[in-house]
């Protein structure tokens, strides 16, 4: 989330501009064109997919890069690898604002020139099996027994074996169940360290406009020394737990509870106010790789990064989130992990020691962290009767969500929230909007590094391009906009239209603060951002000097506006006599960008307020989003006419309200189109990406684990969605004879992209895919997409829904035999004399072994070669036995 007095950034999503490797592919030639119908020995170089291969020993159409065992050893990058034309500049777009007393989440995930060298310290006692857990298939049976299947929503991630308590919490169209009158979510972040005890505003719980939220988010627990989760309620006169506010009305402690503090108060006016749920949110922007002690120093132990190294690590983390929401009454688990990305310098500069060096097991990691959780979390839920929900705090920057995969972790979430600002920040020079809603195919960080000609016109810079992005994977109605309630700024900004798509460049680039401009190894600037009473919440790097960004509740930026000094500003130590000038106010029609513009300062502050909250309102509304995520409540404003100023209110969180209690239910259905009623038990999954800017293509293996007792037959099609956050030029490299079913948008994305979906179908080849057999291809795409989803799998005159979609209302059954390209295995044969197969065996042509339960022939010479690897390794898919 965002942290700290100020420093709003939920998620921070630095962006970088560009997604293309800038420099690694360019210097190493590629060797002859790898062909399948040709021999190679172990002194043979070719290049296959803008990546050079050596052969390890004889081998003929085993696909380079399809299988980490196979013959083929890849020697890296050759060519280009991107598209024409390529990307020239990498903003390194990072903000820095660290903070001093209080948590401060700010952005700082900088791309930077591709990366030349791949970690190697794998924890060696990192989880490695990746969850295959389904129900077990049957032959047309429900799916499950639970009798609150039928509130699951849609593709939520099912616990085997517990009958979770879904409908305490959904409807039976798996739609959450609203407090006051709301149709969709209005979650607010309510932040510990408001107090006023520093002699600021101060804003409690008894601030919180109660009647007009869906969730409160309480922000920040952290991860403790011991791999628990904590507020610090071992420490005497601790914000959440020990603190009390005498004389202040509303504000007295709930005596009945054991501790007072803001946790007492959340739990008062819930008893008032049933409906809304509390959650407490984990991590941030400061306390992702460390934690606050008592003293108020960081201490830098690894945080999340180094809690999912081991399994018995995530456990106790687990366990003790369900001891801590049991005993301080929340409702769920909100994990703000700033970031799982296998990106280099991404996050907190502060992390960079833990995160680079772990980047490539880091989403792995935290894939098994999250389904650890939704597993304590539901069986927690099955014993106490009620429902306990899991959510996260997602970026949307498209350069970090590139280093996720594809986001398979979504489905063990009851929904994702948008981190849609800090897309653009002092940490570089370029100006752009705090949390644009569209593209308008002019913004210069994209243009610099020349997105727009790489990938077709779309740029990601945006809330929509984010919202799209999950939409892939999630029903509308899992997905919330997250929207800024302060700002971001530069000083000293050139051209532009009253200073948006201008430059600023800080005039002393060995000034840039840590993870900005030079210091983070990219080609931008950092920029001047705006201080003094231009960033009245602002940071504090660890010597106590403010960092400057701009940042201010939107309160005093309408009070700029209005050329008022407020009687605030000297408890944030921002003298009167700083204001000069006047803030003329400006909303941009396209983008739904709003700022501030003051011509004689030549500063520029950007972010949400009445016209960009009311925008986003009615996005969230026509799309049938889940709803609005605010990062924070205490940057809402209202006036008070008696002092002539603007102060903390909730006039922005009323707006959004109003919008949303008349807006209608929110999409619960991940498909666009009616879906199959009986489905099969066959497994998806992607692997194999490759990391940070190497990622480009995005090239990942897609695997089928038949985990029925029927072969899928050869020529079976599988048709499946794929997010429109792409371009939809989606390819197959293994034979498969991928066909583009449908696009629901094509060209640019300016003012919106206009549907959700590519759709394709590729037939499963020769072989088919044998009872227990896994069989893969590859996909290659350019820019990132959530999981593809909605698959669809035509055998004969059936068609069937996959249980890896955890869809509603589905029978299981057994596919049927079918025709449509033979029996699924090829013809039976005689299977006597298979033996188990052995790595370090070799075997030749016509050897039978079995593996993974099922039974495989060699077409040729080979060792460690693992069978059901690859349709085109030695083994080819699994046989038919008489």
């Amino acid at each position: 989330m965002t942290g700290v007095a100020l420093v709003a950034t939920i998620g921070i999503t630095t962006q970088m501009a560009t997604m293309a490797p800038s420099s690694a592919a360019e210097t190493t030639a590629c060797a002859t064109a790898w062909s399948p119908t040709s021999v190679y020995t172990g002194t043979d170089v070719v290049s296959h997919g803008n990546e050079n291969y050596a052969a390890k020993w004889w081998t003929m159409n085993n696909e380079p890069g399809a299988d980490a065992w196979g013959p083929w050893t890849s020697q890296g990058p050759c060519g280009t690898g991107v598209p024409t034309p390529e990307p020239t500049d990498t903003p390194t777009d990072t903000p820095t604002d660290t903070p001093t007393d209080t948590p401060t989440d700010t952005p700082t995930d900088t791309p930077t020139d591709t990366p030349t060298d791949t970690p190697t310290d794998t924890p060696t006692d990192t989880p490695t099996d990746t969850p295959t857990d389904t129900p077990t298939a049957g032959t047309g049976t429900p799916w499950t027994s639970n009798p609150d299947e039928k509130c699951r929503p849609d593709g939520l991630y099912q616990t085997p074996g517990i009958d979770v308590p879904y409908c305490s919490v959904y409807d039976e169209a798996g739609r959450e169940k609203l407090p006051n009158g709301l149709d969709q979510r209005v979650i607010g972040y309510f932040t510990s360290w408001r107090t006023g005890l520093d002699g600021t505003p101060r804003y409690l719980a008894n601030d919180i406009p109660w009647n007009k939220l869906s969730h409160i988010n309480y922000a920040f627990a952290h991860i403790d020394g011991n791999n628990k989760v904590s507020v610090g309620a071992e420490n005497a006169g601790n914000a959440a737990t020990d603190m009390t506010w005498p004389g202040v009305a509303g504000a007295e402690m709930d005596p009945a509870l054991p501790f007072t503090g803001h946790l007492n108060q959340l739990e008062k006016f819930k008893k008032t106010n049933p409906g809304v749920k509390t959650l407490v949110s984990v991590g941030g922007w400061a306390e992702t790789g460390g934690y606050f002690a008592a003293d108020g120093s960081r201490v830098a132990d690894g945080g999340f990064y180094t809690l999912t190294e081991s399994q018995a690590k995530i456990d106790t983390f687990a366990d003790s989130a369900v001891e801590f929401i049991r005993k301080y009454g929340f409702n769920g688990v909100d994990i703000d992990y700033e970031y799982a990305t296998s990106n280099t310098k991404a996050g907190n500069p502060d992390d960079f020691q833990f995160s680079d060096k772990k980047r490539a097991v880091l989403f792995e990691n935290y894939m098994h962290l999250m389904e650890t959780l939704r597993t304590k979390l539901d069986k927690a839920s099955a014993e106490d009767g009620k429902y306990y929900m899991l959510t996260v705090a997602a970026p949307a920057s498209g350069w970090l969500l590139r280093g996720m995969e594809a986001h398979q972790v979504v489905k063990y979430l009851d929904y994702v929230n948008m981190m849609s600002y800090d897309l653009h920040g002092a940490w570089n020079n370029y100006v752009g909007g705090n949390a644009a809603l569209f593209d308008d195919g002019k913004d210069p960080e994209l243009a610099a590094g020349g997105v727009y000609n790489a990938y077709k016109g779309i740029g990601y810079l945006n809330s929509d391009w984010a919202y799209h992005y999950f939409r892939g994977a999630l029903p509308a109605g899992r997905v919330n906009l997250g929207v800024p309630f302060y700002t971001r700024g530069w000083t000293g900004v050139q051209g532009g239209t009253n200073g948006m798509y201008g430059s600023s460049v800080l005039a002393d680039q060995a000034k840039c603060a840590p993870g900005t401009g030079p210091s983070n190894g990219g080609n931008s600037k950092c920029g001047a951002g705006a201080v003094g009473i231009d960033n009245l919440w602002h940071d504090s790097d660890p010597t106590g000097t403010e960092v400057p960004s701009g940042v201010n509740p939107i309160w005093h930026v309408l009070n700029l506006q209005k050329g008022v000094v407020g009687d605030y500003t000297a408890s944030y130590g921002t003298p009167a006599e700083q204001f000069t000038g006047s803030y003329s106010h400006n909303f941009d029609a396209v983008t739904k960008n709003e700022w501030w513009w003051n011509d004689t300062t030549k500063t520029l502050l950007t972010g949400d307020s009445d016209a960009a909250i009311q925008a986003k309102a009615d996005y969230v509304a026509d799309q049938g989003m889940g709803g609005i995520m605010i990062w924070e409540l205490a940057g809402d404003y209202s006036y008070n006419s008696t002092k002539g100023q603007y102060e903390m209110g909730s006039t922005l969180v009323n707006k959004i309200h109003d919008t949303l209690s008349k807006s209608g239910p929110y999409g619960a259905t991940k498909a666009n189109v009616p879906m199959p009623t009986k489905a099969i038990d066959l497994d998806v999954q992607l692997k194999g990406f490759a990391l940070g800017d190497n990622n480009y293509p995005i090239n990942p293996e897609l695997h089928f684990t038949n985990n029925t007792k029927t072969a899928i037959p050869a020529g079976a099609t599988i048709t499946f969605d794929s997010a429109t956050s792409d371009t939809g030029e989606m390819k197959e490299q293994s034979g498969w004879s991928i066909t583009k079913i449908s696009s629901d948008h094509t060209g640019s994305n300016v003012g919106g992209l206009k549907g959700d979906f590519h759709t394709y179908s590729i037939k499963v080849p020769a072989g088919g895919i044998a009872p227990g057999a896994t069989v893969n291809t590859k996909l290659a795409w350019t820019l990132p997409t959530s999981m593809i989803s909605n698959f669809r799998v035509a055998i004969g005159s059936e068609t069937y829904a996959l249980l890896a979609d955890y869809p509603r209302g589905v029978t299981v059954v057994e596919p049927s035999a079918g025709t449509g390209g033979g029996n699924g295995a090829g013809p039976s044969e005689t299977c006597t004399g298979a033996t188990a197969w052995d790595a370090t065996g070799v075997y030749t042509a016509g050897a039978l072994v079995t593996y993974n339960n099922a039974t495989y022939k060699a077409k040729w010479w080979n060792q460690n070669d693992k069978p059901g690897s690859s349709a085109t390794s030695a083994w080819g898919d699994a046989i038919l036995c008489k």
